[in-house]
């Protein structure tokens, strides 16, 4: 009867032990951004947030870390994302989600994230060719690239693309690349009409 006791005891010990490193194998340390209709509402320079496992864990994360409201639904084809802050989904408009520059084909809480991710939530409004590019912004000393993403996750080119240094000034792009000058201090992004915003750089 000991004996047996003992091992009830060990195997006890042992899933206690197991469990928690079987779910930190499962979670995922990522870059997380969340862009809104008019402005950024979390991670600009897309920050690391630790412990996540899918999108919908990051966008929760980030939005305990941000301070800001979202709300999820249930459909018939499963739950979804129809607010974050203060603009809740209506009509073609609503909140979607990217994977590494890629909207996946599945619901936010079924993709699986791995280490060095990036997850990217942000509002669009939706039209006959899809939703908008997203802009994705690279450093190379004082000068940046910009591309156009679509959900594929194909990069073009984002032709028109304007660069802004902190709130002082912009920068015109010449075929998706632009030199700001010294800027010490200061994130600079991209923006261009009918995309969403891209990540922020030093």
């Amino acid at each position: 009867m000991i004996r047996r006791s003992l091992i009830v005891l060990a195997a006890l010990v042992a899933a206690i032990v197991l469990v928690p490193s079987a779910l930190s194998a499962l979670s995922a340390r990522v870059h997380v951004r969340v862009e809104g209709q008019t402005r950024t509402l979390f991670g600009p320079s897309e920050p690391f947030l630790p412990g996540v496992s899918n999108a919908l864990e990051a966008l929760d994360a980030a939005s305990i870390v941000g301070e800001f409201y979202f709300h999820v639904t249930s459909a018939s084809f499963g739950s979804y994302v129809d607010q974050i802050g203060r603009y809740a989904a209506g009509g073609s408009s609503g909140w979607v989600f990217k994977v590494n520059g890629v909207s996946p084909p599945v619901g936010a809480d079924a993709v699986q994230l791995k280490d060095g991710d990036t997850v990217l939530w942000y509002w669009a409004t939706f039209g006959p060719s899809g939703g908008p590019p997203t802009l994705l912004m690279k450093r190379s000393g004082r000068c940046y690239s910009v591309v156009a993403q679509d959900d594929s996750g194909k990069s073009s080119v984002a032709r028109g693309a304007v660069l802004h240094v902190g709130d002082r000034r912009a920068v015109a792009t010449r075929n998706g690349r632009a030199c700001v000058g010294p800027h010490l201090g200061l994130l600079v992004r991209a923006t261009m009409d009918g995309a969403v915003r891209s990540n922020a750089l030093p």
